[in-house]
């Protein structure tokens, strides 16, 4: 249980990646608006197509989707391909001063920024106990959410 520590935006997408290629059941991702996950790059897209491959399923939680929506046209064709497997969810008002910013692979994997504004964060691999409160922080956001992108979105 080695911790990751990264400050920088590359030192995030490399941890990213890690915890991306090493998933194979879940991925829960909260983030104000995955600005700063390019979802949308050739790179993660391959990723995320092969954890969908093995049929992996993806929440995703953020205050506002207008950035994938605008920024991830790869993002949004995994989602019109694999929308069975992705659940795209946005924060009420009362969540939105919520600052940080996390991605936990399998319940075992985690990358957290402490700040959604910066790249400073950890990341931990092989770790189950490093994930458990990411998680149950997860599913206290994830019930105070209402849908958000679909697989139908077309951007017009």
């Amino acid at each position: 249980m080695d911790r990751q520590p990264f400050d920088t935006r590359a030192g995030f997408q490399a941890q990213l990646d890690q915890c991306l290629s090493r998933a194979r059941l879940t991925l829960q991702m909260f983030d104000a608006d995955f600005g700063w996950w390019e979802l949308g790059s050739t790179r993660n897209d391959a990723l995320l197509r092969a954890f969908f491959g093995h049929g992996g399923r993806l929440q995703l939680v953020a205050h506002s989707n207008a950035r994938l929506e605008r920024d991830a046209p790869r993002f949004l064709r995994l989602l019109r391909d694999y929308g069975h497997l992705i659940e795209c969810r946005v924060t009420n008002r009362a969540l939105q001063m919520l600052t940080d910013s996390f991605c936990v692979g399998d319940g075992h994997h985690i990358v957290r920024r402490f700040h959604s504004d910066y790249f400073r964060g950890e990341a931990f691999f092989d770790a189950p106990s490093s994930t458990r409160t990411a998680l149950e922080r997860f599913n206290e956001i994830w019930t105070e959410t209402r849908p958000g992108l679909h697989g139908n979105v077309t951007g017009l």
